[in-house]
């Protein structure tokens, strides 16, 4: 069974509309230079884990309370055994966000096809074009288009989301990813947090000012039904 690296017992903002708790999983494929999430990423192995029984009873004892649990990471489908632990929260009858960078099709369509899944979010980098800048490896673009259409087409809640990260993400890029999305349902622009960050040269970093990004994300939102700002 995959392992657990972190729970947050009440996520308040992660899965909209549901009183729900966040489970982090360790390990990821990318690595995006402005990524707050360092030891999860890079050290994994240096964390506790949860024990499989402790999540069971934590379940267990919030029966008729909790309504939803969020999987992040890290970059959950990474792991292969995703599939055991999501059936055990629905067996509980528990709703299921996943958050994704999207690198992996197969396995999210597997998890669609399992309804192992209620809502997705899928973070969206950069335009395709930078994707590999953004994402700090090198990634094939058709699996990122490919899960973009995956989600778009399942019939499940799902919210596109990009960070935009000064001198990373400029206006043009904006745009590109509109363009790139355009049809899609719900988009969520997030602020640049500073901080700890894998890249320690973003620490220092001038998040955009609120109107610069309300701006920015104006032009954009002919492109979707719906689009929130996070983080300003």
């Amino acid at each position: 069974m995959v392992e657990i690296k972190g729970l947050e017992k009440f996520a308040a903002k992660d899965f909209p509309g549901y009183i729900s708790s966040t489970v982090f999983l360790g390990g990821c494929n990318f690595r995006c230079p402005f990524c707050h999430n360092v030891d999860l990423v890079l050290r994994p192995h240096t964390m506790p884990t949860y024990p499989l029984a402790y999540f069971k009873n934590f379940l267990d004892r919030r029966k008729n309370w909790l309504e939803a649990i969020c999987i992040t990471g890290g970059e959950p489908l990474l792991h292969e055994d995703l599939g055991e632990l999501l059936q055990l929260i629905k067996e509980r009858g528990l709703r299921v966000k996943l958050d994704t960078n999207g690198s992996y099709p197969s396995r999210l369509e597997k998890m669609f096809h399992r309804k192992l899944i209620d809502h997705v979010a899928m973070d969206i980098k950069a335009p395709i074009k930078k994707y590999s800048q953004a994402a700090g490896v090198q990634i094939r673009e058709e699996k990122i288009q490919r899960s973009i259409s995956l989600i778009r087409e399942s019939g499940l809640e799902y919210v596109f989301r990009t960070t935009v990260v000064p001198g990373l993400i400029r206006e043009e890029d904006l745009e590109k990813i509109g363009w790139m999305l355009k049809g899609a349902k719900n988009m969520q622009i997030q602020q640049f947090a500073t901080g700890h960050t894998l890249d320690e040269s973003y620490k220092e970093k001038e998040p955009y000012s609120k109107e610069t990004l309300v701006r920015m994300v104006q032009k954009i939102r002919s492109y979707f039904d719906e689009v929130k700002i996070e983080g300003v």
